[in-house]
């Protein structure tokens, strides 16, 4: 506990990574977001995980934690399926520019719809 924060943290080497949660959160929910992440971390970065090498690639650290968790809500903590999905939003990045801004618009757009749906 740290001012009425459920924190859970692992060090490996240079870095530091936590996860936090209310104080009526299950401290073993939050181990196994955070568990799921370093491991689907490690997958990317070839478990070299190291300062430099996160800083290198802090655009799929970035998308790692935006499959995981989405507005407080944990969605995925299987490190194999969030790598593999990381994996598939990075290699958008190699379609041309153009086309690149009609699939995020087609994305953008499929995501307002579901969530517009669920309310």
């Amino acid at each position: 506990m740290f001012d009425g924060y459920i924190v859970v943290y692992k060090f490996i080497a240079d870095l530091h990574f936590y996860v936090t949660g209310g104080d009526d959160e299950n401290e073993l929910i939050l181990a196994t977001v955070l568990q799921g992440f370093f491991d689907a971390v490690s997958l990317l970065l070839r478990n070299n995980v190291d300062k430099r090498t996160v800083l290198e690639n802090l655009d799929l650290i970035f998308l790692c934690i935006d499959e995981i968790v989405d507005g407080g809500i944990i969605l995925e903590t299987e490190a194999n399926v969030i790598a593999a999905k990381v994996a598939m939003r990075g290699a958008d990045a190699d379609v041309p520019l153009s086309e690149q801004t009609i699939s995020q618009a087609l994305a953008t757009a499929r995501e307002h719809l579901a969530r517009s749906l669920l309310k």
